[in-house]
């Protein structure tokens, strides 16, 4: 009996598993434990790595979000004018790529030059592993810029004009105001400006860097370019509906998902224990945005407007750029709230004061929710060393106004002026400089007859086009 009942259990087939995996495990361990030294160093290149694999996959859903505004731009605009949006929204990219790699990266990223811009790694010279991973995840944010320009223009804005436009937004404008802020040596992180206040600028990951110089750029634009026909009657606007508020809300979707590669991936490292926290505060504040406008067109027109209330989503994600890594998740909601009513105020404020035609309200989601979000550094961060981002690199060194400090909220006043005098600047001049050159925008008959067929001889939907008898 005794002998059945070994044999008996020889036969577990769970007994028998686990027996051959501890001979398994006994026979490919090492005959020596690895020392503490070898321990960390293994430990710090699995981290190494953890980090190009998170930089690589966050700039490919930043890359994705290029798609989010082709279709919010295409959404919110007319069908005759959906192949001329995609194709720049397309060359966008292509350029971007090519122009950030000749020159944007350096003029961003290069060796200082008096605190205002980069002046070597033309062509990426020199470049190692580690830079062309930076490289990539930097090179997705640059074409954002123009992409932002492209929606505020778009419907009666010459592709030519607007393709040589995007070389030198990629190429010029965003990174020279990217060295200001994020190379580390720029006028806004270090020399007298900084010395007088007494503290750096902040702007985690392109409040103003990336939306506010996309949205006063496009500001520039469209008051250079004009209402698009129709627009105005009798000085009051008129409503042009887009084609397709299902594709426009696909994009702000995607956009919005894009925000968790553009803010999260911002943290610069795949071992932050904080990148849960900074995703959070974005959608935090995406949330809010887009109640609070939902409630405001609901209270003043008896009916929530759905491409608005996109828009609130967008403004609060914009708002919450510079400071989702140095607030607290109530003030994250809080900046949300406020961008929601921003930006609805802002898209008023244009059509109706101003006489501005932005067909997807570029101008208010990305320059004003922008600024507002850079100020709310300045009122709402903790403070570097203090409450839950204390032991992040990346957190606003210091204390907002509502923390007693006052010193953030002066250098973030100081880089709003800056960023509204640079972008409007110098886009206002490129414009007008276009516009005397080649003529910023295409003759009247071509924007009645809608750019598809007059810049690029065919319709996206031909299927729809009744054929002349």
């Amino acid at each position: 009996m005794e002998t059945m009942c070994k044999m008996k259990n020889l036969r577990n087939p769970g007994q028998n598993l686990l027996l051959l995996g501890i001979i398994l495990i006994m026979l490919i361990l090492p005959v020596s434990a690895a020392t503490p030294e070898e321990n960390a160093e293994a430990i710090a290149d699995v981290q190494t790595a953890l980090t190009v694999v998170w930089l690589i996959l966050c700039g490919g859903i930043v890359f994705l979000m290029h798609a989010g505004f082709s279709l919010v731009e295409i959404g919110l605009t007319r069908v005759k004018n959906t192949t001329n949006i995609l194709m720049k929204n397309f060359m966008t990219v292509c350029l971007g790529i090519v122009v950030y790699w000749v020159m944007g990266w350096a003029i961003m990223y290069g060796a200082d030059y008096a605190g205002i811009i980069g002046s070597d790694q033309f062509f990426m010279s020199g470049a190692d592993n580690a830079i062309w991973t930076s490289w990539w995840f930097q090179m997705v944010f640059a074409a954002t810029g123009a992409t932002i320009v492209s929606g505020a223009m778009a419907e009666r804005t010459s592709f030519k004009a607007y393709l040589i436009y995007t070389v030198l937004m990629v190429g010029l404008i965003y990174p020279v105001f990217g060295h200001w802020v994020w190379s580390g040596a720029g006028i806004l992180t270090s020399g007298p400006i900084v010395d007088a206040v007494g503290i750096g600028y902040h702007d985690f990951a392109g409040s103003s860097a990336v939306h506010m110089i996309g949205g006063f750029s496009a500001l520039a634009g469209v008051l250079l370019v004009g209402p698009r026909i129709g627009k105005f009657r009798h000085g009051k606007p008129v409503v042009i509906p887009g084609h397709s508020l299902p594709l426009a809300f696909l994009g702000t979707l995607i956009l919005a998902f894009g925000w968790v590669g553009f803010n999260g991936g911002s943290t610069l490292n795949g071992n932050d224990p904080y990148i849960g926290l900074v995703i959070a505060n974005t959608f935090l504040a995406a949330g809010a945005g887009a109640i609070m406008v939902l409630l405001i067109t609901w209270m003043k027109t008896g009916k929530p407007d759905p491409s608005l209330t996109a828009n609130g989503m967008l403004a609060g994600l914009v708002a919450i750029t510079a400071s989702c890594g140095s607030v607290a998740s109530w003030a994250a909601v809080l900046i949300g709230l406020i961008a929601g009513i921003i930006v609805y105020v802002g898209v008023m404020f244009n059509e109706y004061t101003l006489k501005l035609d932005d067909p997807v309200g570029a101008i208010a989601v990305h320059g004003y929710s922008g600024a507002w979000g850079i100020l709310s550094v300045g009122i709402f961060a903790i403070g570097q060393g203090n409450g839950i981002f204390a032991d992040a690199a990346y957190t606003a060194a210091g204390a907002g106004l509502l923390y007693g400090g006052y010193q953030q909220f002066m250098i973030q006043v100081v880089g709003l002026i800056l960023a509204v005098i640079w972008a409007f600047g110098i886009s206002f001049i490129i414009f007008k400089v276009l516009d005397a050159v080649m003529g910023l925008r295409v003759p009247e008959e071509d924007e009645i007859a809608g750019l598809d067929i007059k810049e690029h001889g065919m319709s996206a939907y031909p299927e729809f086009v009744l054929a002349k008898e």
